[in-house]
């Protein structure tokens, strides 16, 4: 059998189904090939994402039963259990059921014109004389198909499997993160509208761990860490932390799932003749939060519009599709800068400076500072927005000056 739309989407994650979506409304004909037999599952996050930035790709209010909460406040503890706490005006981020969202774009994409093959794993990309003109996918009860395409957009996650068939750089595996994700029941003391953020190298060396509660009263509760087993991380964490030790103490684990994150920025290029990456598989990542929806869903418009375009003129050449790693890097390129070198401090800190810093920053006043904050994944430029306020600035010449004497 053989199929030839324009383009081929490979996964149907929210960054797969959002490049389909755009796609579909700018004419191109489209098909998604995911390799499980349902959209959502298995569920890869937390799902915590920022509701300005939803908004800013169209995404926001969603429909009713996707947001498990809304969040105005957020909980900081150092490893001793100090605890800096910031509330904001208003509710700034959301926990989404990452299954329901995923199903909503998915639905989205499909009303717009784009077709979903569900349980087809692309086994490889069809490459001639350079180009990248298709993919051989292949389902468990009608064997082998493949597919021409004028482009690939390769959309699979951190996998990277046809991401080394092009030749291109991978992400840097040095720079994962490997993440534990449960659910959990009868948790004590928590607001119902913070997310608990603890640090710690006991704890989640290398991240952080979080307890996002949800309006049921129920809470996702995770970490990543950079070495060891992050399930043996978790439990420490239930059973010592000074703080989350109480909060779950009763708590039952009603699921469990596992996942590597990319902390270590954009691959160097993510195009190639007849080829475009997006999402985690491009590292399109924050390095600081681990949080990929966000900076996904935005280069995956970008990739749908220069898909378009390049379909458009008939040159799906490099050449041209340099137009997409151009336009992404002007998006976010600032941001991934700053986050990166963010990110690099943090990782030099002990946990005695940890704790040293938060401290510090509620004495200057840092929590009161960012009271009226609203923007969190464009942390670049967060951090000129704080240097405009007299605690934020001097919170970031304390860390600034931190970071050099550990960075000598």
């Amino acid at each position: 059998m053989k199929t030839e739309p324009n383009v081929a989407v490979v996964g149907g994650g929210p960054v797969g189904c959002f490049t389909a979506l755009h796609l579909a409304k700018l004419g191109v004909e489209t098909t998604v090939f995911e390799e499980h037999d349902e959209i959502g599952i298995p569920s890869h996050c937390a799902g915590h994402l920022s509701i300005r930035s939803l908004k800013k790709v169209g995404l926001y209010p969603l429909p009713e039963g996707i947001v498990e909460n809304t969040f105005s406040a957020a909980n900081f503890y150092s490893p001793t259990g100090f605890q800096l706490s910031v509330r904001l005006s208003q509710p700034v981020t959301c926990a989404v059921n990452r299954e329901s969202f995923d199903k909503f774009l998915a639905r989205k994409a499909e009303a717009a014109g784009a077709r979903f093959h569900l349980d087809s794993r692309v086994r490889a990309l069809i490459i001639d004389n350079g180009f990248v003109k298709g993919l051989i996918s292949e389902q468990e009860n009608a064997g082998e198909t493949r597919t021409t395409a004028k482009i690939v957009v390769d959309a699979e996650g951190i996998s990277s499997r046809l991401l080394r068939k092009t030749g291109l750089s991978m992400l840097n595996r040095e720079k994962l993160v490997y993440a534990v994700e449960a659910e959990v029941e009868n948790t004590t003391d928590v607001e119902p509208d913070a997310v608990e953020v603890y640090l710690g190298k006991d704890y989640a060396p290398g991240f952080y761990a979080w307890l996002i509660p949800k309006r049921d009263g129920t809470a996702k509760v995770g970490l990543a860490a950079k070495s060891g087993n992050p399930k043996d991380f978790l439990q420490r964490l239930i059973l010592k932390h000074p703080v989350a030790s109480k909060q779950l103490a009763g708590a039952k684990i009603t699921r469990i799932g596992f996942h590597p994150i990319t902390l270590g920025g954009p691959i160097p290029q993510a195009y190639s003749n007849g080829f475009l990456a997006v999402g985690d598989v491009a590292s399109q990542v924050k390095p600081t939060t681990g949080g990929g929806v966000i900076f996904g869903l935005t280069c995956a418009g970008i990739a749908a519009e220069v898909a378009a375009e390049a379909i458009r003129r008939d040159d799906v050449s490099a050449g041209f599709l340099q137009l997409y790693q151009k336009r992404f890097g002007e998006a976010l390129g600032f941001d991934f800068s700053v986050m990166l070198r963010i990110r690099r401090f943090l990782d030099s800190l002990s946990d005695e400076r940890i704790d040293d810093a938060l401290r510090f920053c509620r004495r200057v006043g840092l929590d009161e500072a960012l009271a009226d904050v609203d923007e969190i994944d464009f942390q670049g430029k967060l951090l000129l927005q704080m240097l405009t306020k007299p605690a934020g600035a001097a919170a970031l010449a304390y860390l600034l000056l931190l970071f050099l004497k550990m960075n000598p």
